[in-house]
């Protein structure tokens, strides 16, 4: 995919407030966050706040409205006014995996929030925890086949993303592992650093700090390739293993009806927020790539999404409700 970046134009900083008050920007922006702090949505958001606030002309303000696998925010995000200054920021594989893991949603995905536009793609690290006897991939998948159920794989909820990804990659490896729900990304990182769990695939933006100082072992990575900080552990590719893409694919959404000037306006914001060198390195330092596409092609993107991890769902009889 062709990689687009924006810059700030001369004197935009000054001139934000005058163009906050046309588009009716009158007050400070909600950043819901429908996860607990510490995952790679709260990251990614606290990240990008300060320089939001900045082109927007009003306080960004991250909320964290976590439960319900991340639908609670997401409705909250869907019942709110049509004014764009309530703003959702999600790992959109909850978005695309929702409408098959619940019989009833409260809001529909597609009709009541609009997309403003995919952010970044970060590939997920498959670690686990250093008392494991494995040094590799190899080794680990032969543990995993010797040791039926021995082994704890924490992950971020039922029906998430990188639960769904675990169940591809034992189901290919003909192995049997314990699935172990917690509530988001950073209770299940907790769990695994501190031996409750032993395996955990989780975003690189959350996991490789802990990686990389040796709370975690690295054994793979997903992604079209390997991550500069940790030259050495293969790609799920190069191991051929499925959910080759699979990842944390950070995007914002606002309410359905919002008009589209002002989604406009706001994915030109976090273009420019993105593109700023210093929020740049700090993406790159946590593995993650921008992935900014534009509001139509993130819609049906979406939708693509949807129906891949919708027949993954069905496949494996997971159900919410």
């Amino acid at each position: 995919m062709q990689r687009r970046h924006f810059f700030a134009l001369p004197g935009l900083a000054l001139a934000a407030p005058a163009i906050a008050r046309a588009q009716g920007f009158d007050r400070p922006f909600r950043l819901v966050v429908p996860f607990a702090p510490g995952g790679t949505s709260d990251i990614l958001g606290r990240i990008l706040a300060p320089e939001l606030t900045r082109l927007l002309g009003q306080n960004v303000v991250v909320e964290n409205r976590s439960g319900a696998a991340g639908n609670l925010g997401a409705e909250l995000v869907a019942r709110s006014a049509p004014d764009g200054q309530t703003l959702l920021l999600i790992d959109t594989g909850v978005l695309a995996t929702a409408p098959a893991l619940f019989t009833r949603l409260p809001f529909e995905p597609l009709r009541d929030l609009a997309p403003v536009n995919l952010l970044i793609y970060a590939p997920y690290i498959l670690a686990v925890h250093p008392s494991v006897p494995a040094a590799n991939a190899a080794e680990f998948v032969a543990l995993a086949r010797r040791a039926p159920n021995s082994i704890n794989v924490a992950h971020s909820g039922v029906g998430a993303a990188n639960h769904l990804t675990a169940l591809m990659l034992t189901q290919a490896w003909g192995a049997e592992l314990t699935q172990v729900p917690y509530r988001g990304g950073a209770a299940a990182l907790a769990a695994v650093t501190g031996g409750e769990a032993q395996m955990i695939i989780n975003g690189a933006t959350a996991t490789a700090p802990f990686v990389k100082d040796g709370r975690l072992r690295g054994i793979a990575v997903s992604g079209p390739r390997r991550l500069p900080d940790f030259p050495n552990l293969p790609t799920f590719a190069e191991l051929g293993w499925p959910a080759q893409e699979s990842g944390t694919w950070q995007g914002v959404l606002v309410q359905g009806a919002t008009p589209a000037p002002i989604v406009a306006r706001l994915d030109d914001a976090f273009r420019q927020a993105l593109a700023v060198p210093d929020v740049a390195r700090r993406m790159a330092e946590l593995g993650a790539e921008v992935r900014a596409m534009g509001a139509a092609p993130f819609r049906q993107w979406l939708v693509g999404e949807t129906e891949a991890w919708g027949r993954v769902v069905r496949a494996n009889n997971i159900k919410l409700d």
